[in-house]
């Protein structure tokens, strides 16, 4: 019987060691550092930080863990998944050289670039005066991107001229050097798809839609998700094919040219635009909000299925298509900006209808808080997009809660469901 680790602590995580711990092989799943809503399903939690990789790698040798599964982009910029490798410990994600496609975004630009693949115009600048250039020649809106890791929220859409300088000024007065990816603003439909990849073959996931901004309607600040439906009736397995053979092939094959050759999780942000699939950005492990969502229409065993991607044995997956998954993220009032902690979570319980993944809690004797950020997921499924908003939304009115989420999730496929 297997241990099993799990990087991160967010309900990205907690969804990922709940399908894992759910394996008839798997024993035990450690998540580090977790979160005190994982213990109430069986999860053991590890206070051991994503990026002190030197405390993983000894806790794993000492666990005698069977398998790492790393949720979280900073802990693969950190290079845990070469430590482990090095340590001949088995471990699901890419190496620090994979995951500059999420790390650096003026690379992955370049990369589409050369090989040709279908993604938005762009500008990278270094400097105030060229970026103000740049700017002057093209219409808005525009997207500006900061290079690096920004977990979710290093992307804004800039409307006007006027917006635009005040952003570049107060960007290159806080940092003169800052590495800023300008690109034209893409008009469609998007959705996510992702690629697991293994070191001799691709298991493709249900198409997942998520929800960036913060309030209804598509409004307010970006956001690292607030919620996310799977799959999508709107778009058929024609766009998910072509998606696969113009954009996530050719990337793997891109980065295999460069001696960068990719294994674990790739996420393809991708907007359908009036000539096609066009890539928005890669993540280089499960979103968060759409893991949620995801994982639980494998219809097979997780484990089995990242242990034997990891080793090079053939695998088949199979996901259920009979009903719709969705998830409402619930957030701390003033999240994105300046998050409340302290706030009681309303009760809320995984039954028959519904899953619950924590984030940012902390528990009391009265109950779960908020400790900032976004706090929780609530999962249902059912066989329509309305029955599964129904299910969903009735549980949060009832539950009279003063944390913010958005009503509207799923909403975009009611005119196909």
């Amino acid at each position: 019987m297997a241990q099993v680790l799990v990087i991160g602590n967010g309900a990205r995580e907690h969804a990922l060691a709940q399908q894992l711990l759910a394996s008839t092989q798997v024993t035990q799943v450690f998540v580090a550092p977790g979160n005190p809503g994982m213990t109430e399903t069986g999860i053991t939690v590890v206070p051991i930080a994503v990026t002190d990789i030197a405390s993983l790698v000894t806790f794993a040798q000492q666990k005698a863990i069977d398998l790492t599964v790393v949720g979280m982009e900073d802990a693969l910029m950190a290079g845990v998944v070469d430590a482990f490798n090095t340590a001949k410990l088995k471990i699901f994600g890419p190496n620090k050289a994979a995951a500059i496609l999420e790390g650096s975004k003026s690379f992955t630009k370049e990369l589409l670039s050369n090989a040709a693949i279908p993604t938005a115009q762009y500008q990278v600048v270094t400097d105030l005066a060229t970026a103000q250039a740049y700017i002057a020649t093209q219409t808005f809106p525009l997207v500006f991107k900061l290079d690096g890791l920004a977990f979710g929220k290093g992307v804004t859409i800039i409307k006007s001229q006027q917006v635009a300088q005040t952003y570049l000024t107060k960007l290159y007065q806080n940092n003169p050097t800052a590495k800023l990816v300008i690109e034209e603003y893409l008009t469609g439909e998007e959705f996510s798809l992702f690629t697991l990849v293994g070191e001799k073959q691709l298991i493709t996931l249900p198409l997942a839609q998520d929800h960036k901004r913060l309030l209804d309607n598509d409004l307010g600040p970006n956001t690292g998700g607030m919620g996310a439906y799977s799959p999508l009736p709107q778009f058929d397995d024609i766009i998910k094919q072509v998606a696969i053979d113009e954009i996530v092939k050719p990337t793997l094959a891109a980065m295999q040219a460069l001696g960068r050759p990719f294994t674990g999780v790739l996420y393809t942000g991708v907007m359908q635009t009036s000539t096609g699939p066009k890539v928005i950005e890669f993540n280089v492990r499960f979103g968060d909000p759409e893991a949620q969502v995801l994982l639980p229409q494998l219809e097979g065993d997780l484990y089995e299925l990242l242990n034997k991607l990891v080793t090079g044995e053939p695998v088949v997956a199979k996901w259920q298509t009979d009903k719709y998954y969705l998830g409402v993220v619930l957030a701390a009032q003033g999240y994105p900006q300046n998050s409340v902690s302290g706030d009681l979570l309303p009760k809320l319980s995984n039954s028959g209808l519904t899953q619950v993944n924590y984030a940012s809690v902390t528990k009391t004797d009265a109950g779960f808080v908020t400790a900032g950020g976004r706090v929780a997921t609530l999962v249902t499924a059912a066989n329509t997009i309305t029955a599964a908003q129904e299910q969903i939304y009735q549980i949060l009115a009832a539950s009279q809660t003063q944390l913010q989420y958005r009503h509207d999730i799923g909403n975009k496929a009611l005119t196909k469901n």
